[in-house]
Order: structure tokens, then sequence, then C-alpha cells
């Protein structure tokens, strides 16, 4: 049947061909489909893996449906293959060339055989005809050593350095659920679409993602530690967080409570709340980094003090001291707090007869979406409509774009940011090719360049030497002013009145307090779109809690899923917010930009970064909400693959990463093991018998792993076609021969910090990386570059700025 658009919604009037398997794949189309898109899910007749994820539903036509699946598949259209493969895959190929976007996952599929062939090729360019703009999704990308390795989501995770810093000292390191490196997939799959639908008018782009380089973006913050030396090049423990403590979960008289004491202010904030004032002096708690070496020493008093209060009171008194501590709920208490009942993050899902409740997608565009909710099609609920005529005319006319031509080169970007998340957002749409023009001051630079005000800051240049910072903002410009004294406003408010776009994550009330906030700033240009990320979200109970990237992984709940459960709910090593919010920052700002595109109208978007996290947790959201509970704690299992977990291996901690996904990769680890006498117990033949004596197989793989090195285990299992990865540290991942072999780490030069290793950005159009255009900017380095060329401010206009304090390039005091 033919479906009609809302018009009013964001991607009203797109069609999407969606090909392939996987969550990476199905989030990036769900995307598309709850903000209006006609999304067209192929499957063939055994249908997606996803589909048996359990929780398992019943619709009223007996198909079973997987209620994750269902929420990945909201508002879509399904067709299947049938038998024919000349015939389908003309068909499939006259339907892609109907398409604007093609999500093309093949690359990760063992089935849907038909696809292997291109869907379009060489001639549709050549003939002129339709090319669909297409993003392709690959485990390791389409070159290097490990280009033809088996993939899935836990051994990219492995590899790319994102497994080995969680979990307690002597192992096994934990693995979170497949979803939640999927979900990040998805979001930049959907991010480089919509890029290239930004730059249309050039012509349609092909864009290849590794899901392997995705992987390492959650981990990005520690390579700038290694190159500084400021990481401890170990993994600490459960709950221990290698830049500060406490910095993890902790039990109270009801519930848990997740802190965070980064500040010499908020150490002694929380060591008066616990009542022991007294370490607040203590020299050996004196910092963050000195607190983690006395950790045992801080939780012989913080465990036993917390026990005092439940967690729903902890979390108002650490709040009203500016402390950043949330409620670490279970899925039952997330899907009750209010707050996010308040900004509509729950929403239902309808699969047959069932229905439930699932995340929505956190890009709050308003009357542009998303659908607040929505129906799973069944299996081949459109292959009529879609093999007739009217569905197959083509209605689009692109040919293909020059190579290497940034799509975004017409956009300009205001970056109030700092940090990780919001530079993190910002970068994204600079990778992409826009002019992003960052914002510091000379006394309040952006704390990604050091938070140590001490002499050596000021007259060393620390705030030059920050690898994390150079990392992050790359691509970028960058300018001082200060926006606490009106000539700074007044500077920003003339930028803004040249932009498209402004991008912050100040506290709520900063910019409301210095006049600056949305409604001031459209005032000067009615078109802007502005994006703001605030822990919370703005305007509700919650919106002043201080947070922190780990803050927001505690606010979802997600330890309640991670680690064994012999163990309090455990964090990831890293600051797992932070990224999540960055790339979610970047796809709604790209979004947004669309909208813009499409309407001449511009838009303030209230992203929540907590609520960013959620689709994370969505397994377990959907499983408390379809079955009234969740599956407890499990360590590393999978939910449907077995065998599938973290085994020893010879040396000092070393771990190799193995996920069996079907019977064929079974008998090859068989193989390759040496249990010819699991051949003769029929029950192995299929995960569930296998995970019925998970101890006895575990045992047998562990048997065999640890007389060999990781690596040499790794390449037998992948030689016999079994998934496998090392856990890589990331010190170690920082000179892996595939990244360095595909040139994702590339050395440049930078002003006082020299020569840094940095990331290339994650989408490539050919088998090079994309091209980083500039370093990070030093402070204020290119001021005098903006105001003349943006602003046509004469020299001496600069030169008054400058002797009034307004902008500068050194860091200097504040004035107390």
């Amino acid at each position: 049947m033919k479906h009609e658009p809302d018009r009013q919604l964001a991607l009203a009037g797109l069609r999407v061909l969606e090909i392939g398997s996987g969550a990476a794949l199905a989030y990036a189309g769900k995307i598309f489909a709850d903000f209006g898109a006609e999304v067209i899910k192929v499957e063939d007749s055994e249908g997606d893996p996803l589909r048996a994820v359990p929780p398992l539903l019943t619709s009223s036509d007996t198909e079973s449906q997987s209620a994750l699946n269902a929420w990945l598949n909201t508002n879509k259209r399904n067709v299947t293959l049938g038998g024919k493969r000349f015939e389908e895959h003309a068909w499939l190929s006259r339907l892609a060339k109907t398409c604007d976007v093609v999500l093309d996952a093949r690359a990760l599929d063992e089935g849907i055989e038909v696809l292997k062939r291109p869907v379009y090729g060489a001639r549709v360019a050549e003939n002129r005809e339709n090319v669909p703009i297409e993003v392709c999704l690959t485990w390791f990308g389409e070159s290097g050593p490990y280009s033809d390795f088996v993939g899935t989501p836990a051994v990219c995770r492995a590899l790319a350095g994102a497994v080995y810093g969680s979990g307690a000292v002597e192992g096994p390191p934990h693995l979170p659920h497949d979803v939640q490196t999927e979900i990040v997939a998805g979001i930049g799959a959907f991010s480089s679409a919509i890029s290239a639908l930004l730059g249309e008018s050039d012509g349609s782009r092909r864009y290849v993602l590794s899901i392997h380089e995705v992987a390492f973006s959650v981990v990005e913050m520690e390579a700038g530690m290694v190159q500084d030396g400021r990481h401890p090049k170990a993994r600490l423990g459960v709950n221990r967080f290698c830049t500060t403590h406490p910095g993890g979960i902790y039990k109270t008289r009801k519930g848990w409570i997740g802190i965070f004491a980064h500040t010499g202010p908020q150490w002694a904030a929380l060591c008066s709340a616990v009542g022991h004032p007294q370490h607040a002096q203590d020299p050996r708690f004196v910092n963050g980094p000195t607190r983690i070496k006395h950790a045992d020493e801080i939780d012989e008093f913080l465990v036993p003090a917390l026990l005092a209060k439940t967690a729903d009171e902890w979390f108002e008194e650490l709040g009203k001291a500016k402390f950043p501590a949330v409620i670490v709920p279970t899925m039952e208490e997330l899907l009750a707090q209010q707050v996010h009942r308040e900004r509509g993050a729950f929403v239902p899902v309808t699969s047959g007869n069932s229905q439930f409740e699932g995340v929505v997608v956190p890009f709050p565009l308003g009357d542009a979406g998303p659908l607040p909710g929505g129906a799973a099609p069944t299996m081949g609920a459109d292959n009529l409509f879609y093999r007739t005529d009217q569905a197959l005319a083509l209605k689009v006319h692109r040919t293909a774009a020059e190579v290497m031509v940034p799509p975004l080169r017409k956009i300009r970007v205001i970056d109030l940011t700092m940090g990780w998340a919001g530079p993190l957002a910002a970068r994204t749409l600079a990778d992409f090719g826009a002019e992003v023009i960052k914002v510091e001051g000379t006394q309040y630079p952006d704390w990604w360049r050091g938070t140590h005000y001490t002499e050596a800051f000021y007259q060393e240049r620390l705030y030059e030497k920050n690898s994390n910072f150079a990392l992050m903002n790359r691509n970028k410009l960058g300018i001082t002013l200060d926006l606490t004294r009106q000539e700074g406003r007044a500077v920003l408010l003339d930028l803004v009145e040249t932009a498209d776009i402004v991008i912050e994550n100040y506290s709520t009330e900063v910019l409301s307090k210095l006049g600056l906030d949305y409604a001031a700033l459209s005032k000067v240009n009615s078109q802007l779109v502005m994006v703001s990320m605030p822990a919370f979200g703005a305007g509700n109970a919650w919106s002043s809690t201080r947070a922190y990237g780990g803050t927001l992984e505690q606010a979802s709940g997600l330890p309640h899923h991670t680690g064994f459960p012999q163990n309090p709910p455990s964090l990831t090593s890293y600051a797992y917010g932070d990224p999540i919010g960055g790339w979610n920052g970047g796809a709604a700002a790209l979004l947004s930009l669309f909208v813009k595109a499409r309407t001449g109208k511009g838009r303030h978007v209230n992203l929540s970064q907590v609520e960013c996290m959620l689709p994370m947790a969505a397994s377990f959201i959907v499983e408390q909400s379809a079955c009234g509970k969740t599956t407890p704690r499990n360590g590393n299992a999978h939910p449907i693959f077995f065998p599938h977990g973290v085994y020893p291996c010879a040396g000092n901690d070393e771990w190799l990463v193995l996920s069996v996904t079907n019977e064929t990769q079974w008998q090859a680890l068989v193989n390759v093991i040496h249990a010819h006498h699991f051949r003769t117990d029929l029950s192995m033949n299929h995960a569930k018998g296998r995970r019925s004596q998970q101890q006895l197989i575990d045992a047998q793989i562990s048997a065999w792993s640890r007389q060999r090195s990781a690596d040499t285990a790794m390449r037998k299992l992948q030689t016999a076609g079994v998934g496998a990865g090392v856990v890589r540290p990331v010190w170690h991942v920082l000179n892996d021969p595939h990244l360095k072999h595909r040139g994702f780490f590339t050395k440049i030069p930078r002003a006082y910090l020299g020569e840094y290793l940095a990331t290339t950005p994650w989408f490539r159009e050919t088998d090079s990386p994309t091209r980083i255009v500039r370093p990070a900017p030093t402070l204020g380095e290119h001021s005098r570059e903006v105001f003349w060329r943006v602003l046509g401010m004469t020299q001496e206009q600069q030169q008054e700025l400058e002797d009034r304090g307004i902008t500068g390039t050194c860091a200097t005091r504040k004035v107390t």
C-alpha cells in the first residue's frame, strides 16, 4: 500500500532503501523513518537476525518478533526477497534508483546472497540515471589487514580499545551489549547521509564507514591521555575512573547513587555532606589523580557514610551543593522518572497485538519530529506495492558528486562548546567541511585545555599542550571574546548574524544571564539554528544538575546491565556520556540544518545528553516495558550467540573476544581448538544447546587460548572464519597495524604541542582517509582573520579589542 507522509516532518518526501541487517543499519533507518522519510527495509526470506533477540512478542498472525527489533523498525515499510535471484536483483536495482538514499550494510551480512552484487553500478552514472546517496557500513573498512575479518560489534569494540579498561583488575574485562556499539554506528551512517543531502546540489556522494573506527570514537579521550603521559596504562578496577576518585556507583540505604568529584570545591562539598570535612584538605586527596591513588582509603569512610541516606535523599542534598551526583536507576525506576516523561523520552511501540514502550529518537525538533512512537511492519507487508510501476517510477535525478568536495562548505557554525561532547558535535560539522568558529575567552578557555590554573599553566602555556583538546577541535578556527563584557557580546552577535547555526553546551543558566540565549540570538538572525546540550535538557526540575560523561552513564541506568552480578552496577572506564552526547549533538545539528534549508526557518533544539544515552539502553528498556522485568546482569554473555565472551590468553593480562554467530563458525571453532568430541553432542549444533553446557565449552576454549598470544589466537580463528579480536588497550591501538595501514591515525604538527597523533574522520569517500584541513587552533589563533574576513573590522578596531582585553592569544588569570 502507498503511505502518505506527514509533510511537516523533517524528512518527509525522502525515500530511503535499507539493505542488510543489524542494529547499526536499523537505527540509521529508524532515525529517517521517525522523522517522516519513506524507509523501505529489505529482508531475505529468513528475516533479520535481530528478530530473534529476546524478549520475543507474538503478533496476531503468529509471527515471532523481537521487541528490540520492533522498536528499531517503527514507521518503516518492509519488503522481502523472493527466490528468483536474477529477477530480484533487477527489481531491487530499479527500486534503488528511485531512492534519495541507500543505507547499505551488505558488507556485514552473511546472508542476502542476491545483494552480494551491487544494487546499481557504474552504468547508472554513465547513463545519467539517478545515483542515490549511498552510505555503506563495514566492519573494518574496504582496505587494510582486517578488511576481510569476520566482524561483530564485540570484536570491533575489543580491537578499538573500548573493552580493555572496564572491569576488575584481574579481569576479565567487561563487554557491554552489542547494541551500544551499533547505535553509534547508526548515528554515523545517518549523519553521513544528512551531510550528503545538505550538499546535494553537488550530486550524490558515497560514504563508507568502519564500525571498528566508529567504536574507537568512544575512547578517543584516552588516546590524548596516552600521548600526554597522563594515562595509568592499567585497568584500575570496577567503578574506578582513571582521572579522579570518587567517580563511581555506591549503595545507599535504598538504591544506588552515582558520584563524580573532579574539582577541589566538589571534593570539599562531598566531604562535608558525608560528615568528614577534615578530608577536604588532606594532601593525599588534593586532586583527582592523587585521590585515585588513595581510592581504597577514601572508600573506607565513604561507603558506610553513603548508607546513611537513600539515593533520592543524596541526590537532593548533593545537588543543592552543586555536586555531580545522580540516582543510578533500574529500568523500572528509569521508566518512572518524571523528568523523562515530561520530555516524551518514552514512546509507544506497536507490533501486531503487542504494545510496549521504547525510546524516542533524542532530537527534539518540535513539529519537524520525531514521531512519538509507531508501529513495526510485519515481514513483507509492502511487497505488492513496491513491485508496482507506480512505486518504481523515477522521481529524483542525481549524478555522482565530485569526490572529496566537502558537502557543508557553505555552512558557518559558531561553536560555544567546551570539553568533549559539545566540541565533538561541532567537530562533526567541521569534518564535513563547515566553517566552524570556536569561541573561547582568555580568562575562560575551553576546560579541556586544562583545569589546574597553576603558574605553569600561564607561563608555560600548558593550555596549548593538551592532546585531548587537539583531538577534539581539529578543522576549526579559533577566536577569543570576553562574553562577560558588552563589547565581547556585541562582536559575538555580529558573528551570529552571519551564521547558520550555534552549538553550545554551557550550564543551562549561563547564556541567559549573559543575554545570549536563543531569544536574544534569534533577534539578530531569525533563521538561526541553535543546538543546546545540557545534561538533562533545559526547562525541567533536573536542568541545573551538574554532570560529566560518567554521570550521564550513571543516570541512564546502563550500569545495572554492565559487568558481573557479584559486583555493584558497573561503569565503563571512559566518560561514555560525552562521546554519545557528541555523536547525537552532531546528528541533531545536521538534521536541524536540513530542516532550515527546506523551510527557511530557524529553531532552538533543546537536547538532553542523558536522553541521548537512552537508546544505548534500549534493549533493557523495551524488555522492562514488555515483560515487567529485565534479565539479571550476566557478565559477558550474549542474548543470542554462544560462545561469546572474553577469554584469557598467554601473557600478562592478555584477552581475546570470541563471538560465534552461526553454526558454520561453531564447526570451524571446534576444528581450530581441537574439540572434535563436541561433534558427537548434537545439542551443541545450536546456540541454546551450547549455552546449556557453557562451563564445559568455555573451559575448552580457555585451555586453548591460554596457550597462545591474543594476536596468534585471533589470526588462527579469523583464518578459519570465526569472529575474534584482541582486547587491545588504547595505548596498543595507537600502533594497530590495520589502523596504521588505513592512515586512521596521522601525525600533524601544531604550535606549542609539536607533532601529535591525530585521528582522521570516521567516514571516507575513497580508500584514503578524509583530509584534516587544519589542526586544532591555539588560543585566539584566528581572531584577526575572522574579524577582518567575516566582520570587516579594520586593524585599528581589532587592536582596540585587544587593548581592552576583549580578545587575545594568551590565557589570563581570572579577576576575583
